[in-house]
């Protein structure tokens, strides 16, 4: 009894790291795209400045282009981590994983079939005797 509560615990300890793993993963992508932000809005005001008042290509207002480009790159990064994080996050993996752990215990068990049919045991036992 003493060693299932260990064997508890210790698989408690474990999801509870694994949960604050992805909560400080979680918490690293939000400030990330944060800052993006942040540098999106300061690089915008300078592409304007750069272009009315430093007065270089005037003729043509060439930061819209640049500035919707780095807009697009944003709004990529929020997609990314908002809605394909929550489509692919730490379930989908656990799933993916799982798939293919019982994927490949099929295979194997296949092959030990294959192989048991193949060369029976009581073959190979029979020929030990010999």
């Amino acid at each position: 009894m003493l060693f299932s509560k260990k064997k508890t615990d210790s698989t408690l300890d474990l999801e509870q790291h694994e949960l604050l793993e992805n909560a400080q993963k979680r918490i690293k992508q939000k400030k990330r795209l944060f800052s993006h932000f942040v540098i999106f809005l300061i690089g915008s005001v300078f592409l304007v400045l750069i272009n009315k008042i430093l007065k270089y290509g005037e003729n043509y207002n060439w930061f819209i282009w640049a500035i919707m480009a780095w807009a697009f790159l944003f709004i990529f990064h929020c997609f990314n981590v908002f809605v394909t994080h929550k489509f692919m996050g730490k379930e989908w993996e656990r799933q993916q994983r799982e798939l293919l752990v019982k994927k490949q215990r099929d295979r194997i068990a296949a092959m030990q079939k294959e192989i048991e049919t193949e060369f029976p045991q009581s073959q190979i036992n029979k020929k030990k005797d010999l």
